[in-house]
């Protein structure tokens, strides 16, 4: 009978076996997974972020250690897979409330399902909405707009020079 651990691991979807090796090494951090894909040729994607940014040392070792776990665990007995762990990158939707308060105060484009799009600077972060303040042009005043995350399809923050 195989142990509680690989038990546990074989119900799970890849994804899901992938988030559970990985949480434990995000304890003690400010790091929070944002996105897992696994291709069908086995080549594992994880993204993460941080509260204070993520740099290429905080990846490196993360891989590292899930590399290693993976290994251990035996999801690919003939080691036939490849790793990857790096940020979501900046034209990756927002996917998360906490990557939502982390962005407080950037420029925010969102698209709701009914494909409008809305510009504005992230001003609150609530627990069902966030709110935009959208600038002023000749013929409209500045404004705020509130905005309910069920009608969100997407928000990507918009790097400015």
């Amino acid at each position: 009978m195989a142990p509680f651990f690989l038990q546990t691991m074989e119900a799970l979807k890849p994804e899901e076996t992938i988030e559970s090796m990985i949480l434990p090494f995000l304890e003690d951090s400010d790091m929070f997974i944002t996105n897992i894909k696994i291709k069908p040729t086995n080549n594992i994607k994880v993204f993460l972020d941080a509260d204070s940014g993520l740099n290429i040392a905080k990846c490196a070792s993360i891989n590292r250690r899930l590399y290693h776990a993976i290994e251990d665990a035996g999801m690919y007995p003939d080691g036939d897979f490849s790793l990857e762990v790096s940020s979501p990158g900046v034209d990756e939707p927002l996917v998360s409330l906490r990557q939502y308060h982390k962005n407080k105060g950037r420029l925010l484009e969102v698209t709701t399902l009914d494909a409008q799009v809305v510009v504005g600077t992230l001003k609150e972060v609530l627990e069902d909405h966030l709110v935009l303040a959208i600038k002023g042009t000749k013929k409209e005043a500045p404004k705020e707009l509130e905005i309910p995350y069920s009608t969100i399809k997407t928000s990507i923050v918009q790097i400015s020079f």
